[in-house]
């Protein structure tokens, strides 16, 4: 839990601290962009390499080391004095980050053979994961009333030094002992492969359609089709095709791509409303968001519970009707205030798809054979971060189209062109445009450029709301039936590092 807190809350972190950074660093416009998403483009690139690096090397070994990464990394953020140096400390902390995160999945399905006792864990996994995406917000909050922006970054040290203090007296070392040699062409292959489809789908939901992105989603799927063909032809390959052929692990992947693509991509609008339309201060409407990750503390424990006793498929199935449920509540959100209905339906299809993502990451890791868990935990959190784009691609689109048809309908005539381009871009700049503007202009301007926001939001939502019942029925069609079994005996699920190497076990259906 404690790496895993330490790199979901650095997704979040930077939220508040850019106009410090600005202030100090002086960055571009590009820079800037650059400063948030190189951190996510190189954590999601490396995630399935790291995943097979750790089934070679041993998970522990390469938990230790994305923690001594990951230190060192937040050190040279913290005193970083230019921006060039910040964006290089935070491609290095993406490169700690995707160290981590596979690790402590797969030391999840290398610790726990029994069914309850893991699917207890993977809760606890999930929930730990989801508490630090809606945490950093608020402790970056917190720390840049007290303190520099550099102190973000330093509140990493203390964690990552008790890590490498207890990992090696509590973690033991596990690794497959059959996985061959490292392929370094296939890691190259997909590192090449999911960096272009993730900042072609990230450019084109920040800016709308443009060659240079659509060419880059174009040159990713390429790659995958090479890194696919690559796959098959090797003796040990780094992602064995057979095992995501299985409906366990495929069908669970793709259902967990569909729940990020709703929880990232609908939370874009969620902080929007907040600060935007209900005119929150930056902390105030971060400690506000986190009260649907409050509310659903206990949702992914009960999930892990009832699978004992229902089919899964069934389960992740009435994830996903409840988190309809939660969008069409949010269909109804008010444009002048609506903070008790929009915290509610976020409540609401977070519990949805909380239940849904533990489920499915439970299903991969109960059918992955022990010894290619890290692979299996680079998938599935290989597919996170692509729903995610897609999510924040798809959804955001459809809520832009909608502002910009109503706002361009709903402003005063005489306005000048630069203004009505400004209002027409984006809600804060329609809220920026009509601080300028004679107060019953403003008013006007305002009104339009929230009504318009809140319109699209109901339409996003109600997009999310269709898929997620089309999930739903995806979900139970092709998950039903499937079972994850418990190893046989812990000893020969898999091999401890300090032991002699043991035949893998079978490969569970």
């Amino acid at each position: 839990m404690l790496p895993l807190l330490l790199v979901s809350m650095d997704v979040s972190v930077l939220y508040f601290a850019v106009p410090f950074i600005s202030a100090e660093l002086s960055p571009t416009s590009t820079e800037q962009l650059w400063i948030f998403d190189i951190y996510g483009f190189v954590l999601a690139g490396l995630l399935i390499t790291m995943g097979a690096l750790g089934d070679r090397i041993g998970r522990r070994r390469l938990l230790l080391c994305g923690a001594v990464a990951f230190g060192a990394a937040s050190v040279l953020a913290a005193y970083a004095d230019s921006s060039g140096t910040l964006i290089a400390a935070r491609a290095l902390l993406g490169v700690g980050g995707a160290t981590l995160m596979p690790s402590t999945l797969a030391l999840v399905r290398n610790l726990f053979h029994d069914e309850k006792q893991r699917g207890t864990a993977i809760a606890i996994w999930t929930a730990t994961l989801t508490a630090g995406i809606a945490v950093g917000p608020v402790l970056s909050g917190v720390l840049l009333e007290h303190f520099w922006w550099g102190s973000i970054f330093l509140i990493n040290l203390p964690a990552m030094a008790l890590l490498l203090l207890l990992a090696p007296a509590l973690v033991p070392e596990f690794r497959d002992p059959a996985a061959g040699r490292f392929d370094v062409l296939s890691s190259l292959l997909s590192l090449g492969a999911l960096l272009p489809v993730i900042y072609g789908v990230k450019e084109l939901a920040r800016a709308g359609w443009a060659t240079g992105p659509a060419s880059a989603i174009a040159a990713g799927l390429l790659v995958a089709l090479l890194f696919v063909h690559r796959q098959r032809r090797l003796t040990h390959p780094m992602v064995d095709l057979a095992l995501v052929r299985r409906r366990a692990v495929g069908g669970a992947i793709g259902v967990n791509l569909v729940a990020m693509f709703a929880m990232v991509g609908f939370a874009i609008f969620t902080t929007q409303h907040l600060q935007s339309v209900l005119g929150l201060s930056p902390l105030r409407a971060a400690l506000w968001s986190l009260v649907p990750s409050v509310a659903v503390g206990g949702i992914a424990p009960l999930a892990a519970t009832l699978a004992r006793r229902i089919d899964r498929a069934w389960l992740i199935g009435a994830g996903f009707v409840i988190a309809a449920g939660g969008f069409v509540v949010l269909t109804r959100v008010p444009a002048d205030d609506g903070l008790i209905i929009l915290l509610l339906g976020a409540s609401i299809y977070a519990a949805g798809l909380v239940v849904v993502m533990s489920l499915v990451t439970e299903l991969v890791l109960g059918a992955a054979p022990p010894e290619r868990a890290g692979v299996a935990s680079g998938l599935t959190e290989s597919s996170s971060e692509l729903g995610g784009a897609l999510g924040m691609a798809v959804l955001g689109s459809v809520g832009g189209a909608v502002y910009r048809r109503e706002t361009l309908d709903g402003l005063p005539t005489g306005l000048p062109a630069d203004a009505v381009a400004a209002a027409r871009e984006t809600l804060a700049g329609a809220l920026s445009v009509a601080g300028n503007l004679p107060a019953e202009t403003a008013a006007v301007v305002r009104h339009a450029a929230v009504a318009a926001f809140t319109d699209g939001l109901h339409l996003a939502a109600g997009v999310a709301g269709g898929l997620m019942l089309l999930a739903a029925l995806l979900a139970v069609a092709t998950l039903r039936g499937v079972h994850v079994t418990a190893d046989v005996d812990p000893a020969d699920a898999a091999a401890p590092a300090d032991a002699d190497p043991a035949v893998p076990a079978p490969a569970p259906r």
